[in-house]
């Protein structure tokens, strides 16, 4: 039995682990800053439509459950019909009080909404409020109430939606 050489591997690319982990590195700092880039060329596309939209159902919900309510704990969707005439004659006389009465005129942003009460059968019954734009994001809130009349006691199914944009 002879005596073996042992012959050892040689690698001669000049590349250690740090060489390559330097290079890793440079590589994901590049790619972490054309993604930031890329993203960043699509914010002014993004819209606020989600904000309106809670603005809206804000609106909505103070709207019916304490502006126009009967009063009824028990039956928050119930509107009377002398409340409901002195919302939408006040939302049409003094439209920038009751913005601000709802929440809508801020230091940095205002926004503008519309009101309007309907029927499955007859269509629009009342409108008040700013005239709806024909582009930008509006939000939209719709709900069923009961409209009570106030003089005969009548209850009947009506739809109130609120637009904020």
């Amino acid at each position: 039995m002879g005596l073996k050489y042992k012959k050892y591997k040689t690698n001669d690319k000049g590349q250690v682990t740090i060489d390559y982990l330097i290079s890793i590195t440079i590589f994901l700092f590049a790619m972490f800053f054309v993604f930031q880039y890329i993203s960043g060329l699509f914010t002014p596309f993004e819209s606020n439509s989600d904000e309106v939209t809670l603005l809206a159902d804000r609106v909505s919900t103070l709207v019916v459950e304490n502006i126009m309510s009967a009063g009824d704990v028990a039956v928050p969707n119930l509107v009377t019909s002398t409340e409901t005439d002195a919302f939408f004659t006040l939302l049409n006389v003094d439209y920038g009080g009751t913005r601000t009465s709802l929440g809508l005129d801020g230091t940095y942003v205002d926004y503008d909404v519309n009101v309007t009460m309907e029927n499955e059968s007859s269509g629009i019954i009342k409108s008040a409020g700013a005239v709806l734009p024909s582009v930008g994001n509006v939000g939209q809130t719709k709900r069923i109430v009961l409209f009570m009349n106030a003089d005969t006691g009548v209850t009947e199914k009506r739809i109130v939606s609120i637009r904020v944009w």
